[in-house]
């Protein structure tokens, strides 16, 4: 009984076994058809040998900052020895420390998941990074039996086609880590600003652990998240012998300094676009991913502290206007505490800038208001800092400006206090160029580039007001007003019903030219336009690059009713500046293609004689004139807070004070700033060129000249200096026009003197004669 017992046993094992064995070849038969069915149809891999990644157009400083990137993925490729080990390290340990090991696929990392899977582990994965390439090259992500066998077939060609260490760059240049980053060079300066060199081990495990799920992972957008991914990096690290024990505990003790979304270096959006849109007219839509390179002339320095300077010009004004209540209000919960994640995410959809930081209001009385700041912080403001919102903190408010819990405000700190402001509704401009030869060195077209993309630096139309004075006063130097010429600060009454008068009202009778210019009197550059001709003196400004066409053949012309553009106004001033040479602006220096290929450089050229549009003595005398404007006059507080005596340049107000400017140099940079409305309305009573355009210069121009040593303009042929002032060499004894206008009757053209002959000459004899169409005639050639 036993026996039969025994051999039926064994009958039963036999059969067991022949069952498992016929469906394992069931099974492994399956699996060659299919694995023979599938391999014809995997793609080919051939073009990973000679991969081309999509690369951004990127545009740089001078001096080799980034200040843009364009393209659908932001991406900066290397190669793998490019790559810092630690980098690489630290993604192999949680990624797949086995890489070098397997052959594409790592069954023990396949039975090891399943193991840990069954068993109630913590779930792991088995993909191994050739997997990764294989699938983000080749493969959707669709989670089927038969995309994992042609995953695992594409991972062993690859393995055979490639080197682990060409897999590897593969990988580490192409995989997305959120944030519209590609690769982990670009993730390192999208997260933390740094090149991926500079990361230490903590920041090196942050991007690490970013490939599982880049969404929910984003140390930007998910900071718990992210901690909590980088620690099971870092442990990791440490078990794979990585890390030793004191740089684990270390890494693990590291604050990280995350960069705020949107947050740059140096601002210089509007040139980046300026870039822009010059490359893809040009290549089109390949310009958005073969890896161009745009280098400006601008200087990272000089461009942010014009950044600066604007903005801090444009938000002091507007702190001082009329609060126009909270931008929003957002529901906020009522058990909601202040350090509650959720109450700062209610600001992700708001533009928090670096200076305007946008808040929500959690508790609101008269005497305090707290808030919490996009990042988290609770800040609170009290005193001054509730000055400008007084109205919504008092009682019978509107609904429209009361601040309440829910609020969405604008904050703004000023020595370490918050304040309560508002998105300035005014724009601005600033530009600064090299008046040598021609190359901007920063260039802000607008107070917030993502709210307003219009360049008010080469698009912005406006009147220059009293800025365009010194081309008049160029004009009638060039023949015959001199500096210590007396003309009539008084009232006009021959020109018709036109009423026009000094800013301030005043009226001072007989004064030098220099002085006229230094006080800014209309009344003078009005006299001045009289002498000349409306249509001469436009004529002559086209010398400095002004449109002519733009620019009023009348009275008007002599206040600046014309129109202009900053850059236009600082070429112009940069002839001054320069000793009369015509400079074209330089934006762009080089572009070249993603093989380094230079394919267009602007020449490096500085004036010289072939630019040359105005007598150098015209230059020099004119520019006396501005230095004198910023020593005693309209600009005096450039010198006294400068503290420099190496400055020129002029205020500019029109009518209304819709316009205020200030244009001025040192003689190795010209800087020109604008404010006002996009929808011409008037700044403000008590605004003006001199209040508002002159402090952004000198904030701007306390940085850029600051290494720069003191320079005066050259003293060229031709002048004379003289215990009175300077004068032209042949007027040094007289014969120049001594006054002008003082009894108010209609400029007498015949009063232009002729400059003496050179000695000898037969016309030195015939000085002061002939009738007035000719000394018109003479005039007009003269200017001419």
């Amino acid at each position: 009984m036993r026996n039969t017992s025994s051999a039926a046993l064994r009958g039963n094992r036999g059969f067991v076994l022949l069952a498992v064995l016929g469906t394992v070849a069931a099974i492994v038969a399956a699996l060659l058809v299919t694995v023979a069915v599938l391999y014809p149809q995997l793609p080919d891999t051939s073009s990973l040998s000679n991969y081309q990644p999509k690369q951004p157009l990127r545009v740089y400083t001078a001096d080799g900052v980034e200040i843009g990137g364009f393209g659908s993925e932001k991406r900066q490729y290397l190669k793998i020895d490019q790559i810092p080990k630690l980098m690489r390290d630290s993604l192999l340990a949680v990624e797949d420390s086995r890489f070098y090991e397997h052959p594409g696929v790592d069954v023990i990392g396949v039975l090891r998941a399943v193991v840990s899977n069954v068993t109630g582990g913590r779930t792991q994965g088995a993909s191994t990074i050739t997997q990764q390439v294989a699938r983000t090259f080749f493969l959707t992500r669709e989670k089927t039996l038969t995309r994992k066998l042609k995953e695992a077939m594409l991972s062993l060609k690859i393995e055979r086609q490639l080197s682990k260490d060409q897999i590897l760059e593969l990988y580490m240049n192409q995989i997305y880590l959120g944030a519209r980053s590609y690769g982990f060079a670009e993730a390192a300066q999208t997260y933390f600003g740094k090149p991926l060199s500079a990361l230490n081990a903590a920041e090196c495990a942050m991007l690490a652990g970013l490939p599982q799920n880049p969404a929910n992972v984003n140390p930007i957008k998910n900071p718990q998240r992210a901690r909590a991914r980088q620690l099971v990096v870092l442990a990791r690290m440490h078990a794979e012998g990585v890390l030793n024990d004191a740089a684990y505990e270390q890494a693990k003790a590291e604050k990280l300094a995350v960069r705020p979304p949107g947050e740059m270096e140096v601002h210089a959006e509007y040139v980046a676009e300026m870039a822009r849109a010059q490359v893809y007219a040009q290549y089109g839509e390949a310009a958005y991913s073969t890896g161009m390179k745009v280098v400006t002339t601008l200087r990272a320095a000089d461009q942010q502290a014009a950044w600066k300077a604007l903005r801090r010009t444009l938000i002091d004004r507007e702190m001082g206007q009329a609060w126009r209540g909270p931008e929003a209000w957002e529901e906020l919960g009522r058990g909601l505490e202040d350090d509650d994640p959720a109450v700062s995410q209610v600001l992700a959809d708001y533009n928090d800038d670096e200076m305007l930081r946008v808040a929500i209001v959690t508790a609101a009385g008269a005497k305090e208001v707290r808030a919490v700041l996009a990042s988290g912080d609770v800040v609170k403001i009290s005193g001054k800092g509730l000055r400008q919102a007084q109205p919504g903190l008092a009682g019978g408010a509107s609904d429209r400006i009361k601040v309440r819990r829910g609020s969405v405000i604008r904050l703004v700190e000023v020595n370490d206090e918050w304040r309560i402001t508002q998105w300035p509704e005014a724009e601005g401009a600033l530009v600064a160029m090299d008046p040598r030869n021609g190359e901007v060195r920063a260039l802000v077209g607008g107070f917030d580039f993502q709210r307003n993309q219009f360049n008010h630096v080469t698009q912005g139309w406006r009147q220059p007001g009293s800025s365009y004075k010194p081309f008049v006063y160029s004009a009638a130097i060039e023949n015959g007003v001199m500096p210590e010429t007396l003309v009539n600060d008084a009232p006009l009454t021959n020109v018709g019903d036109w009423s026009p008068q000094n800013s301030d009202g005043s009226a001072d009778g007989p004064i030098p030219l220099r002085t006229a210019l230094a006080k800014s009197k209309n009344l003078v550059s009005i006299r001045l336009v009289q002498l000349l001709g409306p249509q001469a003196a436009r004529e002559w400004s086209g010398r400095f690059g002004f449109d002519v066409s733009k620019q009023p053949d009348n009275l008007t012309l002599a206040l600046g009713a014309g129109s202009t553009t900053p850059m236009q106004l600082a070429g112009a001033y940069a002839v001054i500046a320069n000793g009369g040479l015509k400079v074209n602006p330089v934006v762009i220096r080089r572009i070249s293609n993603g093989d380094g290929k230079v394919v267009f450089e602007a020449p490096a050229k500085a004036a010289d004689e072939a630019d040359r549009v105005l007598p150098a003595r015209n230059a020099f005398m004119t520019a006396t004139l501005l230095n004198e404007v910023t020593r005693t006059g309209t600009a005096a507080r450039a010198q006294a807070q400068l503290r420099r005596p190496d400055l020129y340049g002029k205020t500019g107000t029109t009518n209304d004070v819709v316009d205020a400017w200030f244009a001025g140099f040192q003689p190795h940079l010209v800087a020109v700033v604008w404010l006002g409305y996009d929808t011409p309305r008037s700044l403000g009573s008590h605004a003006s060129g001199s209040t508002l355009a002159l402090p952004a210069w000198i904030q701007f121009m306390a940085t850029a000249l600051k290494n720069e040593p003191v320079t005066g303009m050259p003293v060229p042929e031709g002048v004379v200096r003289l215990e009175s002032g300077w004068r032209y060499s042949e007027w040094a004894d007289g014969g120049f026009l001594t006054e002008l206008g003082v009894d108010d009757r209609p400029i007498d053209p015949s009063l232009i003197p002729a400059p003496p002959a050179p000695a000898g000459s037969a016309a030195s004899s015939a000085e002061g004669e002939g009738n007035v169409e000719d000394r018109l005639k003479a005039f007009i050639d003269r200017l001419f």
